[in-house]
């Protein structure tokens, strides 16, 4: 199973650690999994946040693999090959980061680093049945990741546990400042398109654990997701359009790519006004201290011979992707159905409010399972 593209042994003895491959390890080349990058040339020091976790005492264990060019959902990928899904060996390990997630799905580090650009962590996070983070765009360091820019992508961690999340965000985020317990924490239910599967196991969940304070919708959650994509279209094409030349970028990605390569200005300028109002509508929200909570996924992961059309199955991403484009930090609860099957309780806070984010989950757990009246 393709998880590990690199394995070497860096740092300290603390906790292991693997990143994904769009994150510079001086020494070895940066691919993002891609054959059209099989030529590229060993990284000439770390990306920030590798060093941050370096001076953390972290242990460096390897790099993992991705969906091509970290543009795609599933985590297939024809040429590294695709990560085997751990706990759900049937279904996709989802992307763009799938080898990180699968990686501590399995339990071969103790976390791992992803980027988050349209879901990127939360989608292999809820496919994997493991924790998943975005934090708020901007506050941990892009310096050294693949691309260079970017208006959306965010460094964020995998882990099997809460605990190990918050350890992870300590590691590469010198401001976070865990402590002390979260004040009364105040749910937000965003009412969004999601299977009956999937709305029966987030509502059960959130039901269990007492804390829901209203119900609410946004105007412009969909027009968000649109958006999302525009934006992401245009930046990975600046970024990697130029690879479709080689011929050696995979079908499915190149098809994207050239798609991509057709946005327009007029395009991108309504994206960004959608970015101004959807981004407005979430900060009301949130300004009371509340936390939004809402399904990861608006279904079960897919099978992987299900999975072969990569453009087909970009609706996996419509309830992630627009808190991308609002900048907002979002975190992934695992969750089990009563089919057996991997979901995820999604939560979002207000930006910069990442260490009250990640509190407020570790309340939401304790309720959630001292409920012994709770069943899926």
């Amino acid at each position: 199973m393709a998880i590990v593209v690199e394995r070497f042994s860096i740092g300290q003895s603390g906790p292991t650690v693997m990143v994904k491959d769009t994150i510079d390890v001086a020494g070895y080349a940066t691919r993002a999994s891609s054959q059209a990058l099989q030529s590229a040339q060993p990284a000439e020091q770390h990306a920030a946040v590798v060093q941050q976790l370096l001076e953390s005492g972290c242990h460096l264990i390897g790099k993992t693999s991705l969906h091509e060019l970290a543009f795609g959902t599933t985590g297939i990928n024809r040429w590294v090959g695709t990560p085997v899904n751990p706990r759900y060996p049937d279904r996709i390990p989802g992307g763009s980061s799938s080898g990180s997630a699968a990686a501590v799905a399995a339990g071969l580090a103790d976390f791992a680093l992803g980027t988050d650009t349209g879901g990127s962590v939360r989608i292999p996070a809820c496919c994997c049945g493991v924790f998943g983070f975005k934090p708020t765009f901007g506050r941990v360091s892009r310096v050294g990741v693949m691309p260079a820019e970017t208006s959306l992508d965010c460094v964020g961690p995998f882990a099997s546990s809460l605990s190990m999340l918050v350890t992870a965000m300590q590691a590469i985020d010198p401001t976070f400042q865990q402590g002390g317990t979260a004040r009364e924490v105040r749910i937000k239910k965003l009412r969004v398109k999601a299977s009956e599967r999937i709305s029966s196991v987030i509502g059960s969940a959130l039901s269990a654990t007492g804390m829901i304070k209203d119900e609410i919708e946004f105007d412009n959650f969909d027009a968000a997701y649109h958006a999302g994509m525009v934006v992401i279209n245009r930046e990975t094409f600046a970024a990697c359009g130029h690879l479709i030349e080689s011929g050696l970028v995979g079908e499915d990605i190149s098809g994207r790519l050239e798609a991509a390569g057709r946005t327009s200005d007029e395009q991108l300028a309504l994206a960004e006004k959608v970015r101004q109002s959807f981004t407005a509508e979430v900060d009301a929200a949130v300004a009371d201290g509340s936390i939004l909570a809402l399904p990861t996924m608006p279904d079960f992961p897919l099978k992987v011979v299900d999975a072969s059309d990569t453009r087909a199955v970009l609706g996996m991403t419509s309830l992630v992707r627009p808190f991308n484009l609002s900048g907002h930090p979002a975190l992934t609860i695992p969750l089990i159905s009563r089919e057996g099957l991997p979901a995820g309780l999604q939560l979002i806070a207000a930006k910069g409010q990442d260490e009250a984010l990640l509190a407020a989950a570790d309340e939401i757990l304790q309720r959630l399972y001292s409920n012994t009246n709770w069943s899926l």
